[in-house]
């Protein structure tokens, strides 16, 4: 890395900074040194914190900030500054060194094609339930199994139509914890597994897996829901997988914090959202509003909703509003309410281009 800085001309000459570079009568030099020079500079500038590491076996680099304490005064000192300009750059040259790299798949068109919608809703990695209180285990390993586990299952029954896109839903409280302080983006204390950092990781990895799954399939276009357990991280996330996936031409995405996201195939419109915000009778009229260009070019709508953990499935005027069952278990809150004994399940649905949905897919644990 190098770096623009100023010096001084007895710096200069310690540095052995060529003379060319010295313009007369000009005090402080502005000068580009690398990233040897810049340790060297550091060292010179800071020479007694270097002479009294040098004696006790420290390295001075390693140093980021110490205290010079007098009678007179105590200064906070640190060695090295970096601007946030060099801290992105560092940042940006690092995921150029660690970014997967994913060659395009040329695809053969398909005869007779349908979408498949999978959408593994509700997971919460990070919610602990223990059978001895609620009758049934949950952790984060047992989360990212079923989740694996439903997504192949939805990828078998699948396996009778000839699939030419995959529309996969993220979000929807992958996340159950949004604060270090184990608590829902609004406060709400929870029952955790794991630590928050680990279990991000985990749906990191989660995610990462079974996009590269589904792209043995089709080309995958991903939606993004914003959540009320996860709200902040849960975006996090899906930008963590976007820039993950960023060099793929088969991952397409949509991951803005908007609450509610439409996808037009062929002669449908499906709309999909968490479930936590407008109503549900009201989803038909904001769908003719907010997409009201798929909707003048679609017959068959329908919205994918999430957060209550079980089946509703209502047909409206022009549109069917559908909820999505979860793979979770009851934790200790639920049990408690007696929310538990509906089918836990990771569920998919098949779209023809011309006549809609044409087959509902589940995969129960």
């Amino acid at each position: 890395m190098k770096k623009r800085v100023r010096l001084s001309p007895s710096e200069a000459r310690a540095l052995n900074v060529a003379q060319k570079q010295l313009k007369k009568q000009q005090n402080p030099i502005r000068v580009v040194l690398d990233q040897e020079q810049l340790e060297e500079l550091n060292k010179l500038r800071h020479e007694g914190v270097n002479a009294y590491c040098q004696q006790r076996g420290i390295d001075f680099n390693s140093i980021v900030e110490y205290w010079d304490k007098t009678k007179e005064y105590s200064i906070r000192v640190r060695p090295d500054v970096k601007a946030i300009s060099d801290i992105g750059r560092e940042i940006i040259e690092q995921m150029k060194d660690y970014a997967p790299s994913y060659p395009v798949i040329t695809r053969s068109p398909q005869s007779n094609p349908h979408l498949l919608v999978v959408d593994p809703a509700d997971v919460h990695i990070g919610k602990l339930a223990r059978s001895f209180e609620t009758g049934e285990d949950y952790d984060s390993e047992i989360a990212v199994r079923r989740v694996k586990e439903g997504v192949q299952g939805i990828l078998d029954k699948s396996s009778g139509f000839n699939i030419d896109k995959i529309l996969l839903i993220i979000g929807n409280d992958i996340l159950h914890i949004d604060t270090p302080k184990r608590t829902t983006t609004s406060g709400t204390p929870q029952d955790t597994d794991g630590m928050w950092y680990d279990n991000f990781l985990k749906a990191k990895n989660l995610y990462v897996d079974i996009i590269e799954m589904l792209l043995s399939v089709a080309d995958v276009h991903i939606t993004f829901n914003p959540s009320n357990h996860d709200y902040t991280n849960g975006f996090f996330l899906a930008d963590v997988i976007h820039t993950w996936f960023r060099s793929s031409k088969n991952v397409h995405f949509d991951i803005s914090p908007s609450h509610r996201k439409y996808f037009q195939y062929g002669n449908n419109l499906i709309g999909t959202t968490h479930g936590d915000g407008a109503k549900t009778m009201d989803l038909p009229l904001l769908m003719a509003v907010e997409a009201k260009d798929y909707w003048s070019d679609t017959k068959h709508r329908y919205v994918y909703t999430h957060h209550v953990h079980h089946k509703n499935s209502k047909d409206y005027a022009g549109v069917t509003v559908e909820s999505l069952r979860s793979p979770s278990a009851a934790d200790s809150w639920h049990h408690k309410k007696g929310y538990q004994h509906n089918p836990k399940a990771i569920e998919g649905f098949i779209h023809h281009p011309d006549y809609g949905q044409v087959a509902r897919l589940t995969h129960i644990f």
